[in-house]
């Protein structure tokens, strides 16, 4: 058996390096900061002990036994002093004030209601301490936008007074920013604060990055993502993101984030993408540009000429000429990030950018070449090179005298419905003005020639004892293993089993694969997925590390500090036997709001794809996979399973797309999700110009397509057309290979999807044996190439955990705790709970609906004694129930709530100890309509 060490102490060092590399300032006035050595500060902000190490749903439960908030990592710093006293009234007052938790998915706060603070205990606190930290912290997340309101995109009124007094109070204010996405930054010009920095939500580690940034041990040297505007209408998305509850109209076009204000509204922008401050100051000398072979190259020596070492990150821009195409007055090509350089000494950078990069998507042949596909139109095209789009200056440049096709592309997926886009007409002064056009509309309909894509159907044999490792030893073909297949493996293994399957590891999301008896028989290992881009989502209460969320790494504009980050989660996975990791999200940032940007990385495409690469190519190094996702204009999370993105192909190819080809093309990412929502109203999970022409004809993906969790399906395409869950055949005939997630998956399933019936009883409209044969044969290459198959031919890797933070108290959970439920079942417990205690157990149900849970125990403790509950069904949390001392007799509480699917991993946690719980008595009570929540 062949070992692998994961040491800890590695991992987390990992983790912090990437998230202090990610950190981003944006102001330091005055070079307050490094605090200097022995410096007294004043701590503000309640969410000091409370730090959010993600965004809220599926990628951001992450199970933890401890997160260094911004408190803890000041205090451990030596250099740094914390002014006690105010720690001690900020105590005080949040055990008055408790936090609103939220109940339920998609219900928790965008922030927490902050303590207000005096203009004479901030006099006082400023006559002896020598700065003031404000500490401003927002959630969002999954099924929950952010909001234009305040305590949202906004601050609070309590805020902006603590703002207003301490910064009237303090000589030097820093504000510190723990959040996944950009919020409202007009107050750094409304007050006199003198730094402030993004250090975004970074995992369990987050407070230690911000420590060794502040103390100087690290020089930040993060650059924004995002471009961060003077008000939210300045943003070209704003006037259709959210305002339909079925649609999103994308007329903002290839004019997304920096691509619009460098062409329209440059005085609209407050800090530029790319933006980023320094402890010392560099030069860009020695440049040399040059285009050869389709490339443009451009070396460059970055000196650092201050009196600090520090990192410095390089961008490379193009401007193309206009043309017969719109275009944007800057585009990322290219960009890369010095190591440490120390105090006058200087690195050589070189930065590749392929045509392809600054080619643009014609949709409709107006270039006159004959074709859709990309184009570079003649004239001059310009490279800009620095960091912030706006600051980077002339680099070099080239000229065409004839336009030409780079690459030709069918324009698949365009829409059907007629709307205007956004246009730049030039003014001729290097100026545009904002124009519309008609957006060019389907021509083709390529889902009617589906068959000439098509394989031979296969004759089928019956079982001839072949097994999946004989193909993968090269002893039997794949096709004579798939010609073993019967109608009904055809149907059942393009099925996933979820969530908390009890075939794989117990509180996952996900089985699939070898998912029933007959399947597994034949030697088809049942894989395992679970959530997400930041660590493992293990709702037995597993723990595993929290990593720093997507935003927080494509600060730091270094895909080999990602990549060494990721290769450690690599190993973890490994040890938990999970082969697919739902992510990276590598949806754009179309707009701030949207809830799900934490996870994502990116307002660009380019810097998309290449974090995604440097994640691919790490957790591949264990033969573990992610799942890239959410294919794709998955750009907000109202409504996001009835909503379309109305959207061009150009906008596609330009924009939504990339990251996803960099992903496959790059990275050799060979698993993928689709997206809940539709694009030009054809659902995601089966959008054949999306799942076949796109991504298998023209890009050559050649891996497994799985759908996002209880996804909508459509046969029609008409926004009135109501969805379903079960037409699997469609879904399949789209190449989307399994559907996430059933209930269920034997034999006896075999009639809960459309599948079957549509193969033996149809007319092959929907689908043909030929196309489910497809499909299983993406399944098993896929399958034959993971470490369940390891686990199958008995070559599993043994992995050696170095002082684990989790070792001494992690939950263990086997499938012995699951419980059948048929009406109701009666669990012995005998748990005498303890502070911090989780009692874990998990339920086996014939159908999903609504259980009854009565928990029956005694406290010894007298009537006024109150220890909280807070119960878990798959990680989120549905109620609290308090129990009062009881002197000894016992007493019952009682609680329904809904099992998503057939097999629920519960949690009961207790914050203070003193009940002992005796019995647990679960009730089926009644089925319920519909999936919803949980989704992924």
């Amino acid at each position: 058996m062949n070992e692998i060490i994961l040491n800890w102490n590695d991992y987390t060092e990992a983790a912090v390096k990437a998230a202090s590399e990610g950190i981003v300032m944006l102001e330091n006035k005055g070079r307050v900061l490094p605090l200097k050595k022995g410096s007294r500060v004043a701590l503000f902000g309640r969410m000091q002990t409370h730090y959010y190490k993600s965004g809220t749903g599926s990628g951001g439960m992450v199970n933890v036994n401890h997160v260094t908030d911004i408190r803890e990592g000041l205090n451990d710093c030596p250099d740094i002093t914390l002014d006690a006293e105010l720690m001690d009234i900020y105590d005080k007052w949040d055990e008055q004030n408790p936090l609103d938790a939220g109940l339920g998915w998609g219900k928790e706060a965008w922030s927490q209601a902050e303590m207000p603070v005096s203009s004479e205990l901030a006099e006082t606190l400023a006559s002896r301490n020598d700065a003031a930290i404000i500490l401003i912290a927002r959630t969002a997340g999954e099924d929950r936008d952010n909001s234009a309101e305040k305590g949202a995109y906004y601050l609070s009124d309590t805020e902006e007074e603590v703002l207003d007094t301490v910064s009237k109070a303090f000589t030097n204010t820093i504000v510190l920013l723990n959040v996944g996405n950009i919020i409202d930054m007009s107050f750094a010009q409304k007050y006199d604060i003198k730094s402030v920095l993004y250090v975004w939500q970074a995992g369990m580690i987050g407070g230690i990055s911000v420590a060794r940034v502040l103390s100087g041990k690290v020089n930040p040297s993060g650059c924004l993502p995002d471009t961060i505007a003077k008000s939210l209408d300045d943003y070209a998305s704003n006037a259709n993101f959210c305002k339909d509850i079925h649609e999103d109209i994308y007329q903002d076009d290839i004019f997304v984030g920096y691509r619009y204000f460098s062409t329209f509204d440059l005085k609209a922008v407050l800090y530029p993408f790319g933006a980023g401050l320094s402890y010392t100051d560099f030069e860009l000398t020695d440049t040399d540009f040059k285009f050869e072979n389709d490339v443009v190259t451009v070396n460059v020596t970055v000196k650092n000429i201050g009196d600090i070492s520090g990192k410095k990150a390089v961008m490379l821009y193009c401007k193309a000429p206009d043309g017969k195409l719109s275009k944007p007055s800057r585009v990322l090509v290219g960009f890369a990030k010095t190591g440490e350089i120390t105090e006058s000494g200087e690195q050589k950078l070189t930065i590749n950018a392929p045509v392809r990069r600054f080619a643009s998507f014609d949709d409709d042949c107006r270039t006159g070449l004959g074709t859709t596909g990309f184009v570079l139109e003649k004239g001059v095209y310009e490279f800009f090179l620095g960091s912030d789009f706006i600051s980077a200056e002339p680099v070099g440049s080239f000229e065409l005298g004839d336009s030409r096709l780079v690459e030709e592309v069918a324009c698949a997926m365009a829409p059907t419905k007629a709307f205007k886009r956004l246009v730049a007409i030039p003014n001729g002064d290097g100026t545009y003005s904002k124009g519309e056009e008609d957006t060019p509309l389907r021509t083709v309909d390529y889902l009617e020639s589906r068959m000439e894509r098509v394989a031979p159907e296969i004759p089928q044999t019956g079982d001839k004892g072949i097994k999946l490792a004989d193909v993968k030893h090269g002893k039997n073909t794949m096709d004579e293993f798939i010609a073993q297949l019967t109608d009904e493996d055809l149907c059942l293994i393009i099925r996933g089993e979820g969530m908390g399957s009890p075939k794989v590891t117990i509180g996952t999301a996900a089985a699939f694969g070898g998912v029933t008896k007959e399947l597994k028989a034949m030697g088809v290992p049942t894989l395992c997925c679970t959530d997400g881009p930041s660590g493992m989502r293990l709702d037995s209460g597993k723990k595993a590390f929290s990593l720093p969320n997507g935003t927080c790494l494509a600060s730091t504009f270094n895909v080999d500090i990602v990549e060494e980050l990721y290769t450690y989660l690599g190993v973890e996975m490994l040890s938990n036997k999970i082969d697919a990791l739902l992510g990276p999200g590598i949806n754009i940032h179309r707009h701030p709001l949207n809830g799900r940007n934490f996870e994502y990385f990116s307002e660009d495409p380019l810097l998309t794809g290449l974090m995604a690469v440097a994640q691919v190519k790490a957790l591949e190094k264990s033969g573990v996979t992610p799942v890239i996702k959410h294919f794709c204009a998955n750009n907000r999370e109202t409504h996001r399973r009835e909503m379309s993105s109305t959207v061009s192909s150009r906008a596609l190819r330009e924009i939504y797309l990339p990251a996803f080809e960099i992903a496959i093309r790059e990275g050799g990412c060979r698993c993928l999700m689709t997206s809940y929502n539709r694009i030009n109203d054809i659902y995601s999970a089966n959008h054949y110009d999306q799942n076949t022409m796109v991504l298998r004809e023209q890009w050559g993906f050649t891996g497994l397509v799985m759908t996002d969790w209880w996804a909508f399906i459509n046969k029609e395409v008409t926004l009135a057309e109501k969805y379903s869950l079960e037409d699997h055949s469609v879904m399949a005939r789209s190449q989307n290979d399994v559907y996430m997630v059933c209930t269920s998956v034997e034999k006896e399933n075999l009639l809960e999807a459309d599948t079957y019936k549509e193969l033996t009883e149809g007319d092959g409209s929907n689908i043909t044996r030929a196309e489910l044969q497809r499909n299983a044969r993406n399944i098993l290459n896929f399958a034959m190439n993971t470490p369940a198959m390891d686990r199958v031919e008995g070559k599993e890797v043994k992995i050696e955990h170095i002082d684990s933070p989790f070792k001494d108290d992690d939950v263990v959970v086997d499938s012995d705790v699951f419980y059948d439920l048929d009406d109701e079942v009666t669990i012995e417990c005998n748990v005498k709970t303890a502070r911090g205690q989780d009692f874990v157990f998990g339920i086996t149900s014939k159908n999903a609906g609504y259980i009854g849970l009565e928990f029956t125990g005694y406290s010894n403790l007298g009537e006024l004694a109150q220890i909280p509950m807070t119960l878990y069904v798959t990680s989120i949390p549905f109620a609290v129930v308090t129990w009062n001392g009881t002197n000894g007799e016992a007493v019952s509480k009682t609680v329904e709530c809904m099992m998503y699917s057939k097999n629920c991993v519960f949690r009961a946690h207790f914050q203070s100890g003193g009940v002992s719980i005796k019995t647990l008595k679960v009730k089926y009570l009644r089925p319920f309509e519909g999936m919803e929540g949980q989704p992924e």
